[in-house]
């Protein structure tokens, strides 16, 4: 692919999230005019910019409740996105996601755990790097399964399914013995939701996510090669099992941190780079950054989906990217 068309596309992808964020602020239970979402966007960055014609509920649904929280379901689709193209490639599995590889299972253990029996003894980091620490923990514990068994790298999904398994019954433990008032807290993590959203947690998961990508970018030529299997890999000089360290490690802070603030969502990191791949090929030079703009869209419309089709109650977004995901992984079966 040209560079003018790969500057072309991604310029397309910018806009489109743009619209996408759009459509999340402005509509809902309560819709709000475009022009009024952009009018109280613009005087919350440059006070007294536009004159004030609207309502202060009007401005506060959309400052204080939707913007944050289509920021937050764009660096999250993002987030869940990149980890799904670089764990295909690292596994050299097209099924691998942070979902199916139990990344994400252990990343809501963590942060049960954190909610029901420690507290918040960190500070507002406790639950994103508690999650951080399930979803290393249940890396780990893939790895260790596919050693054990004796698979091959390319079937480390299977070892992820039952790890998965684990850490979801763990988590049913520990909210079997946690105070049963706080259990309906952590429904949120075990389907997945935005509502918690604020202006003063996203920090967290945008400087995680943009860390995150720019090495995974200025690294996606070495996870080519790894792609292509560890023989060529060390052919070329790449560190396999160092470098193989380092990306699961990337992968399960990414995931920690965004299941921290999100839940469990699965299928985003399974469907979106194989989208990508389809569009610009396998090279994961293009593949990571645009898997990146198009998960933060994806994310963006399930989330006005799951407001929409029940409100003004929300459905939670799990149950959305779940339906729509696992539709999308009977096609991928379809096409073997």
């Amino acid at each position: 692919m040209s560079t003018g068309r790969l500057a072309l596309l991604t310029a397309v992808a910018l806009m489109v999230i743009m619209l996408a964020m759009t459509a999340g602020i402005s509509l809902g239970a309560a819709p709000v005019p475009v022009s009024t979402v952009w009018g109280i966007i613009a005087n919350k960055i440059h006070p007294g910019l536009i004159e004030s014609t609207w309502s202060a509920g009007r401005e506060s649904i959309v400052w204080e409740v939707r913007f944050p929280r289509v920021i937050l379901a764009a660096l999250v689709g993002a987030g869940l996105a990149v980890v799904g193209a670089v764990l295909q490639a690292v596994t050299r599995n097209p099924l691998a996601d942070p979902h199916l590889l139990g990344v994400s299972s252990g990343g809501a253990l963590g942060a049960i755990i954190a909610l029901m029996h420690t507290g918040l003894i960190f500070g507002l980091v406790t639950v994103p790097l508690f999650a951080f620490v399930g979803s290393l923990a249940a890396t780990a514990a893939v790895v260790a399964v596919t050693r054990f068994t004796g698979a091959a790298a390319d079937r480390l999904v299977l070892s992820g399914v039952a790890v998965a398994f684990v850490a979801t019954a763990l988590a049913n433990l520990t909210i079997f013995l946690g105070d049963p008032r706080a259990a309906h807290t952590v429904v949120f993590w075990m389907l997945g939701g935005l509502g918690l959203a604020q202006w003063s947690h996203l920090v967290y998961p945008a400087a995680v996510l943009f860390i995150c990508l720019v090495w995974l970018t200025l690294r996606a030529r070495e996870v080519n090669a790894l792609a292509m299997g560890d023989e060529t890999a060390a052919t070329l000089g790449v560190p396999v099992a160092r470098f193989r360290a380092q990306l699961f490690v990337i992968t399960a802070l990414l995931t920690g941190v965004m299941v921290a603030f999100s839940g469990a969502i699965g299928f985003v990191g399974l469907v979106v780079p194989h989208f990508i791949r389809l569009v610009v090929g396998s090279d994961n030079v293009r593949v990571i950054p645009l898997s990146a703009f198009v998960g933060a869209v994806v994310l963006v419309l399930a989330d006005l989906a799951a407001r929409l089709v029940m409100a003004p109650e929300d459905m939670p977004i799990g149950v959305v990217t779940g339906l729509v995901g696992g539709l999308a992984f009977i096609f991928m079966l379809r096409r073997k």
